[in-house]
């Protein structure tokens, strides 16, 4: 004989009737497990199916479908053998003993509730123990006017928030259940403090300062250090939503203080650089777009608009949506926002105006609820019929299912987190609720007066609670609240198992004290290494902080005025999905199609809108691109040395543009350049022919007819800078227009240094002038011209060759002036110095000389030359710095016809006028002072 096991869970009275199948397990340690179904009738009699034997030395279980529950071991003797012949006889007989008892247990179990139930404590917000877990739910909304805020504390949080109040509730049984299991935290009691966020981030902080405050004091210390900083509370369960998350997580990410959010889901607290401390009992948003974003692609709706809130959530939601709908090809046709904390009214309304131009089918709506409340009244009121898509936060909440209409909008394609119903809490609402209720009959017997119901404060932020009674229990039965009530339940057993390690427990003992030397920072790191079970599921945190869970896909169906939700999938890492449980609201009850097409002109190519590669619009070729294709999606870049204009179908090479000698502008300055040498050409005829007489003498005598022929030279050498320009021209164009302006400077500065000569030192003017006069000139011209030369050489050395420069040439233009590289710049630049030195050196020498009396005065024409010459060159600089292009060659022959026409106007046309009007001046007394070296006497001083 064996001994046979019947396994039997049982809870409700009504257990063995409710079920419709059983399974009969024939077991043995070598041959393993059998399992065969069995079928359960109405009136509690098993059916067996014939074949069903027992063969000696194995045994079989009863097992039933019923919620967990103390295991009923029954021992039943069976024989040795059951024949083959009559495997329903001796069969039957043990399974009606086994169904019997089954039954008998499941009605005296049904009525009983656990031991704890008579501990509950009728303190909602508040209960001492060995350690405290915050709490922060949305108890109440707010009803004061923000803009209107004058003082830190006026702000009104007066409206209760059903869902919020039943969340915190979920929390004190959560807890309450785990201080009446006596394995989990064995001699240890946890306590809670919970208080409201008002949704609001100017409350939330509050009760955040105050559960960092030390101990049990309302103070926050300032220390250097924190490792041994004891808090009121040891983790912190919520906020509800990633915009209050956001406002205390890096807060607490300080203390390191464990914060386990039952509904933050922006991705964003997936980093633990930047929030340590955070961990969430719902997937992250990353998780709910890939969610979305594979329904999509099942369905294979690749147009499709997206809508999100505008706060943390919606935005965060909508990035990552777009981001992964351009990784798959879907199109976002509009995308657009919808205010949180403003009247949305007039933007609703522009939104779907812009969803209907876009023709899309399918729109996702990625929204708190408050904000779907407010399109989706829109939408019922401009009569829209699409596939909406939605979001865990708005997709099964009441105020949204409730809207008048709301069955007229078409299908709802919605996420929800996928969470386990838990058994016994409508059992401890309705315990607890009953307790409240006996407390409010208690006061009102007693007549005692009620406590104040207007105003909540951070320590009772639900003053209308004492009012609470059995007439409320719809507050936790809701369906929003049946499906989120359990992220509240696993984040408060998160800290319990934590705790169980942190404090060395087993099953009868904890081998720590909890309010002793435990920090949260060491409970933080128990947290990440814990795995429990909730609801027959194993739960645990990943690295980032996020549940080992996903989704459940819904489908809104409508009966009347009444929605349910009907499970069509659901989501971890894969998408499953039961298309045929859809109900589609369209005219042939078929899938929908939402897809997009466009055509593009030449020189256009495809963009994806929304920045997604399967719906686009047609968008121009910018500069240096091309369309290559007709079905290219980007533009082509151009080939080096190749150039394209806007919406091209091609690139060219480029092309050059020059100084022409037809242009205008050649034109005009050809014409000065052709006036101002025919002068020069004048006034050196005038001194050929003069060439002997005191004054031409007195201007240098030879060295005025090479200034004269630098002059002209400097003009002619103008002509490189007209044409199409070449590597002769380019050597030549620089140097030259350096060189000739050095040689007239060095002649004048030669003169300068003779008047310096005879004006200064008239002592040894009369021995030194004949050596300055002559050979001095002439030496003083070539060490000039050799620095200049020098110079230029340099410049060519260390320059670029026209073609070198073509050739090295970064293309980007398809048309450009062309013009001699001037490469070096300080090589330009040093040329062009060493010129004004020469020239500002000859007007330092001459400006303050004496004027001879009676006599012509050589250093006033030496004086304005080079003054001019000055001022045109130092114009130049900032002019020529800031214009490209043809402009640059235009500025700078200006810049050499100017100074050439200032150094022959002020230097030679006075000298003229005397040779042509005043002949008569033109002798040796009139010239003795430069001539002959001999200074003014005191009567000339005088007179002058």
């Amino acid at each position: 004989m064996c001994k046979v096991l019947a396994k039997v869970k049982a809870q409700h009275k009504t257990c063995l009737s409710e079920l419709s199948t059983y399974s009969l397990c024939v077991t043995s340690q070598s041959s393993g497990e059998t399992v065969i179904q069995a079928h359960a009738v109405p009136w509690r009699i098993l059916v067996v199916p014939a074949a069903v034997c027992l063969p000696a030395g194995r045994s079989f279980c009863l097992l039933t479908a019923c919620p967990a529950d103390p295991v009923l071991q029954v021992p039943v003797r069976a024989p040795r053998r059951i024949p083959l012949s009559r495997p329903l006889g001796v069969t039957m007989v043990v399974l009606l003993r086994l169904l019997v008892l089954c039954w008998v247990f499941g009605r005296g179990r049904g009525d009983e509730k656990p031991e704890w139930f008579q501990d509950i404590s009728i303190d909602l917000f508040e209960s001492p123990g060995n350690f405290s877990v915050g709490g922060l739910f949305p108890i109440n909304e707010i009803t004061s006017n923000l803009i209107h805020r004058e003082e830190p504390d006026d702000i009104h949080c007066d409206s209760l928030n059903e869902n919020g109040l039943g969340l915190s509730l979920v929390m004190k049984f959560a807890v309450d259940e785990i201080n009446g299991d006596a394995k989990l935290l064995p001699g240890v009691r946890m306590g809670f403090q919970i208080f409201d966020t008002c949704r609001q981030s100017s409350v939330i902080v509050k009760p955040t300062m105050l559960f960092l405050s030390k101990g049990t004091t309302n103070e926050v210390s300032v220390l250097c250090n924190y490792t041994e900083y004891s808090t009121r509370v040891m983790a912190v369960i919520g906020p509800q939503t990633s915009d209050m998350t956001s406002v205390i997580a890096k807060l607490f990410g300080f203390f390191l203080m464990p914060q386990i959010s039952y509904a933050a889901t922006s991705d964003r607290f997936s980093d633990k650089k930047l929030y340590p401390s955070f961990l969430r009992t719902v997937p992250s948003d990353r998780w709910q777009a890939e969610a979305i974003i594979s329904l999509l692609k099942k369905f294979k709706w690749t147009w499709v608009a997206m809508v999100g809130s505008e706060d943390e959530y919606g935005k965060q939601g909508l990035r990552e949506l777009s981001s992964l709908a351009d990784q798959n090809s879907i199109c976002v046709a509009y995308e657009a926002l919808i205010p949180v904390y403003e009247d949305s009214g007039d933007v609703v309304r522009e939104i779907l105006q812009r969803i209907n131009e876009t023709e899309v089918s399918v729109v996702v709506v990625f929204s708190l609820y408050k904000p779907a409340i407010a399109f989706f009244t829109e939408v019922i009121n401009r009569k829209m019929r699409a596939v909406w898509v939605g979001s865990t936060s708005w997709a099964l909440h009441y105020q949204v299912t409730s809207l008048p209409n709301i069955n007229t909008v078409g299908t709802m394609v919605v996420f929800a987190d996928m969470t386990q119903k838990l058994d016994l809490l409508e059992d401890y609402a309705k315990e607890l609720f009953s307790k409240l209720g006996k407390k409010r009959e208690v006061r009102m017997q007693q007549d005692s007066p009620p406590p104040n119901t207007t105003k909540s404060s951070l320590f009772d932020p639900c003053p209308v609670c004492w009012n609470l009674s059995p007439d409320n229990i719809s507050i936790m039965m809701t369906p929003l609240l049946q499906l989120t009530a359990s992220s509240v339940y696993t984040a408060v057993y998160s800290v319990a198992h934590a705790m169980h390690r942190l404090l060395e427990c087993n099953s009868t003992t904890c081998h720590k004290r909890a309010d002793h030397n435990i920090y949260p920072w060491q409970l933080l790191e128990e947290l990440k290494e814990i795995s429990f079970e909730v609801g027959g599921e194993q739960f645990t945190f990943d690295n980032k902080g996020n549940p080992n869970f996903g989704y459940f896909v819904k489908t809104w169906y409508w009966q009347k005025d009444n929605v349910t939700f009907q499970n069509i999938g659901d989501f971890y890492q894969n998408l499953t999905i039961n298309e045929t449980l859809i109900k589609w609201h369209t005219p042939n009850s078929k899938v929908p199609m939402s897809t997009c097409s466009a055509n593009c002109e030449p020189g256009q190519v495809r963009r994806v809108k929304g920045f997604h590669s399967c719906c686009f619009d047609c968008i121009e070729c910018r500069e240096g691109t091309f369309q290559n294709r007709t079905e290219d999606i980007q533009c082509t870049d151009c080939p080096k040395g190749q150039w394209s204009k806007q919406r091209s179908t091609n690139c060219t090479f480029p092309d050059y543009e020059f100084l022409s000698w037809t242009d205008p502008e050649a034109l005009a300055l050809l014409l000065v350049g052709v006036v101002l040498l025919t002068c020069q050409g004048a006034v050196g005829v005038l001194f050929l022919n003069h060439h002997g007489t005191p004054m031409v003498r007195a201007s240098g005598g030879p060295l005025s007819i090479l200034t004269l022929l630098s002059l002209m030279g400097g003009c002619a050498s103008l002509v490189l800078f007209l044409g199409k320009p070449n590597n002769g021209a380019c050597y030549l164009q620089q140097p030259l227009n350096a060189i000739f302006p050095t040689v007239t400077l060095s002649t004048i500065l030669a003169l300068s240094l003779q008047v310096v000569c005879v004006t200064e030192f008239p002592d040894q003017a009369v021995s030194h002038l004949d050596q300055l006069r002559g050979l001095g000139s002439w030496l003083l011209v070539l060490a000039c011209c050799g620095v200049q030369a020098g110079f230029c050489g340099w410049f060519l050395q260390e320059g670029t060759s026209l073609s070198v420069y073509l050739a090295t040439m970064e293309v980007k233009f398809v048309s450009m002036f062309l013009r001699c590289p001037v490469k070096p710049m300080l090589g330009f630049g040093l040329m062009q110095g060493f010129n004004g030195l020469l020239a500002l050196v000859s007007f330092m020498c001459t400006f303050m000389a004496q004027k001879p009396a009676k006599q012509y005065n050589l250093a006033r024409d030496i004086t304005f030359s080079t003054l001019v010459y000055c001022v045109v060159w130092v114009v130049f600089i900032p002019i020529y710095t800031s214009l490209t292009g043809k402009n640059t060659s235009i500025i700078q022959v200006t810049a050499v016809l100017l100074s050439n026409m200032g150094l022959v106007a002020a230097f030679f046309f006075p000298k003229c006028h005397l040779l042509l009007t005043k002949p008569e001046l033109n002798t040796a007394e009139y010239f003795h002072t430069f001539l002959e070296g001999t200074p003014p006497t005191p009567q000339e001083d005088q007179n002058q």
